[in-house]
């Protein structure tokens, strides 16, 4: 996580879903580990990626901090605010927002649109001069940066005049001295960049959203506010500089102040739209002037990656076009320092070197064939991706068509390796897949289909499993998992496992064959009853056996009791010998 670059990832949220790869222009996304980080030195900061990041993983940068630290600063800090303003906060009246960013602690708020006058005045003087050739214009500083690093032979035509936003520091400066800081606010990711290396001019950068927090946490509603006498925009308001923020703004302003009829205006929006219009154009006429307005945004800066461009965009071009005042003549626009700017070619490094054909088959693209170039991963082709791969920025993972062959070969493996019968069925029941072991559950006919066409796809399952049919119909309208032991098919038991994988639309059955099984369980059965009943009878002839002999025992001792009593009785009977009579 790179905090101290304008956009950066929250990795935790980051779900490997690749939507920024595919939106990014200029692809300076590095993915690792299934998570997407921006590259700083490929970004152009339009923010595309932050626009289209479904679980707002990719975030821009908050100065809302430092931003505070200014503030409490003893110098004097003005506000630079974009012309979109007036789109972005519909319907406030200009000293209304004066007056909240008077209460945050700035010391006065003026239109980066005075900037952007002296910009066009500054360009229509370099056209009525007779400069030839192409010319583009240097306002959108994604745009400069994509020229720059993406097509960098068209830099040396990039005109070296600051942005409309450096323009309007250096204003800020001659007019109020060198002591002061400026903080600019708007819908734009890229004056982030200009902060960071044109500190000098240039102290923060803030987005509109950053803005309401801000006037949140400080409890100001800027609709409830009652402005003062002097909440007006310092130096003065703009003018024909107010057009800068939608699609041939700025080529109407220097239309107006220049008197050149020769020269071709053009204008480009959107990223995708320069590098189609520039591809393969190397040079131009030099005794023709052609001067290209560039905006990053589609529409133009209304529609900034940190704007609430939630309404028509027709409406949000009206809304300016109705604030911007045309002047009746063309007027002087200068200021006492100077606001050339030099923008250089800074290429992008050049493809790693690699072995292609490698990267590609690791994908398992083996052929031109394989090659679908369906840009699932985020890139164009799938030698663009096989490029990124090989320079660290990709992972075979994110190939969908290499997942989905890797998912089907580890599943066709199991299926193969499982020794019972699976087959997977549509809400047709239809056969989606099945092994040989469940061809082989239903005869040699179905055998010899399988090997025919292995997987039986699209066979129909009534046909093969009549039988069991009404179970498949019952588990797909439920949802429920249905289990069945010893099912009995004329002389054949079946255990069936149904189990639903989208209810209502695929379920799966696993299927033994437990006939043998049944057989043998019942052989065992039998053998164990007939021990048993050996065992009885045989405990019943010993017991019958024992109660004899006890009966016999009982007669003997009977008797013998008996006759111990009789002889008891005479002894008792019969006088001594030698008693007296």
């Amino acid at each position: 996580m790179n905090h101290s670059y304008p956009v950066y990832t929250i990795e935790a949220e980051c779900q490997d879903c690749y939507k920024c790869v595919r939106h990014c222009p200029v692809k300076a996304i590095r993915v690792r580990d299934g998570h997407a980080a921006v590259i700083p030195e490929l970004c152009v900061a339009c923010g595309k990626c932050v626009e289209v990041c479904p679980v707002k993983a990719k975030q821009v940068r908050n100065d809302t901090g430092r931003a505070r630290l200014l503030l409490q600063d003893s110098s004097p800090v003005y506000a630079s605010i974009a012309p979109s303003w007036v789109s972005e906060f519909r319907d406030l009246e200009p000293g209304k927002l004066i007056r909240a960013l008077k209460l945050l602690g700035f010391a006065g708020v003026s239109e980066t649109a005075l900037g952007a006058q002296l910009v066009s005045a500054r360009m229509a003087e370099a056209l009525d001069a007779g400069t030839g050739g192409l010319l583009l214009s240097s306002a959108c500083p994604t745009a400069v940066d994509f020229v720059r690093r993406y097509l960098a032979h068209l830099a040396p035509a990039i005109t070296p005049v600051g942005s409309p936003l450096m323009a309007h520091c250096r204003l800020l400066r001659d007019t109020f001295g060198d002591g002061i800081r400026v903080v600019f606010i708007g819908p734009c990711i890229g004056k982030k960049n200009e902060a960071d290396r044109h500190p000098e001019l240039l102290n923060l950068a803030l987005t509109y959203p950053e803005l309401r927090q801000m006037l949140r946490e400080a409890a100001i509603v800027p609709e409830r506010l009652t402005p003062e006498a002097d909440d007006r925009f310092l130096p003065e308001a703009a003018e024909e500089g107010a057009r800068y923020p939608i699609e041939g703004g700025m080529n109407d302003t220097i239309r107006f102040q220049s008197g050149n009829q020769r020269v071709h205006y053009a204008t480009l929006t959107g990223l995708d739209n320069l590098k189609l219009a520039f591809s393969g154009m190397e040079t131009m006429p030099a005794n023709e002037a052609v001067f290209v307005e560039m905006l990053a945004c589609p529409g133009g800066c209304v529609h900034g990656p940190c704007s609430e461009h939630d309404s028509p965009g027709l409406l949000e071009r009206l809304r300016v076009l109705r604030h911007a005042r045309m002047p009746e003549s063309p007027r002087e626009r200068r200021t006492p320092g100077s606001i050339a700017a030099a923008f250089p070619a800074a290429a992008a490094p050049p493809p790693e070197p690699g072995d292609l054909i490698a990267a590609l088959r690791s994908i398992g693209k083996t052929t031109p064939e394989d090659e679908l170039n369906c840009d699932g991963c985020g890139y164009d082709t799938c030698r663009n991706f096989a490029q990124a791969m090989i320079a660290g920025r990709a992972e075979p993972s994110m190939c969908v068509s290499y997942l989905r062959k890797q998912a089907q070969k580890k599943a066709n493996a199991i299926l193969r390796s499982i020794s019972s019968g699976v087959v997977i069925a549509g809400r047709d029941l239809s056969i989606i897949e099945c092994n040989r072991n469940f061809a082989k559950l239903f005869g040699d006919e179905t055998v010899e289909m399988f090997d025919a066409c292995p997987g039986l796809a699209g066979a129909d399952l009534r046909r093969i499993v009549p039988s069991f049919i009404g179970l498949f119909e019952s588990a797909l309208q439920s949802g429920r998992d249905v289990r069945r032991d010893s099912l009995k098919v004329g002389k054949r038991l079946f255990n069936l496992n149904l189990f639903s994988i989208e209810p209502g639309e695929v379920i799966g059955a696993v299927i033994f064959d437990v006939t043998n099984t049944e057989l043998r369980r019942e052989q065992i059965a039998a053998r164990a009853r007939k021990v048993i009943d050996r065992n009885i009878a045989t405990v019943q002839e010993i017991a019958c056996r024992l109660g004899e002999q006890m009966a016999d025992t009982e007669l003997l001792l009977r008797s013998i009791a008996d006759d111990y009593a009789d002889d008891t009785d005479l002894i008792e009977a019969e006088p001594p010998e030698n008693s007296e009579p």
